[in-house]
């Protein structure tokens, strides 16, 4: 038996579809009560704020790096986002731009789908990490994943997770393409074990986006990973997380399953382009 199905086998039996749609559902009810500015405040400060379009271009993400900029300090009782999140090509671009104390984190290793050579992932990740990315944003290899190839699967974030050296490491699941709470919990439980610091559930791009099924799924799966090994994993939603309701609905998924110790951007992250204007408006 591989050490990655032996990982598998250390945790409990799959979440039951019917009990996870059930218990998600009763958790959102609960959501009203952390209509709070204390709550929105707190969600603007775990917001990877993203710009992933095919026309970026140097001025652009200079611009939109400068309203970063522009943000720091005007308001003292609402911190900066959490980091800018670009793709690999920019992260230079930032790092020259950016006075504001916010994170970069880099989208690499073939984003969106993750279909090219292992060699090619690996050296596009050391060379943003190089130009300054402080954290990477990685999607499972889904291929490896439907034909259980384990070990192709594990490794390559492994030896992805050696090259991010100093940086975070989020592996993207792409819920929205797995489907299942099972698909969702051992994509979970394998990116663990293979080193990711984030789970997170979806690039935005070709599959449905984050669902709050599939963040109770993560999040119990973070929650059982915890309770053997004593460390804490991050999740991060992205896709389709446009409103301030839709971020306090993840925000009370993560309260109820995870507890406080994961509200704070050093574990809970929200990708997003659109959503820290609403938040802002909100507040």
């Amino acid at each position: 038996m591989s050490k990655y199905k032996e990982a598998l086998n250390n945790f409990g039996s799959d979440l039951p579809e019917e009990e996870v749609i059930r218990k998600t559902a009763e958790i959102i009810n609960k959501y009203g009560g952390n209509s709070t500015p204390g709550v929105l405040k707190l969600l603007y400060s775990c917001i990877d704020l993203t710009s992933l379009n095919t026309e970026d271009n140097k001025e652009s993400i200079w611009r939109f790096t400068e309203k970063v900029n522009d943000f720091d300090g005007s308001r003292s009782d609402v911190s900066n986002v959490a980091a800018i999140c670009v793709y690999p090509n920019f992260v230079s671009t930032v790092k020259e731009a950016l006075t504001a104390d916010v994170r970069i984190a880099a989208v690499a290793g073939g984003f969106p789908s993750s279909q090219t050579f292992t060699e090619v992932k690996i050296a596009e990740v050391a060379l943003a990490v190089a130009d300054g990315a402080d954290e990477i944003d990685i999607v499972l290899n889904a291929g490896a994943f439907f034909e259980e190839n384990w070990d192709l699967l594990c490794q390559e974030i492994d030896e992805i997770k050696e090259a991010c050296r100093s940086a975070l490491l989020k592996v993207i699941l792409e819920t929205g393409l797995l489907k299942t709470a099972s698909n969702i919990r051992k994509a979970t439980i394998l990116s663990m074990y293979s080193g990711a610091d984030f789970i997170k559930t979806s690039t935005g791009k070709e599959y449905p986006g984050a669902s709050p099924e599939a963040v109770y799924v993560i999040c119990q799966t973070i929650k059982e990973y915890y309770r053997i090994h004593q460390k804490k994993i991050g999740i991060k939603v992205s896709g389709g997380v446009r409103t301030a309701d839709d971020a306090i609905k993840y925000y009370t998924l993560v309260k109820e399953i995870l507890g406080n110790e994961w509200l704070d951007p050093q574990y809970f992250r929200i990708g997003a382009s659109s959503l820290a204007t609403k938040l802002l408006e909100k507040i």
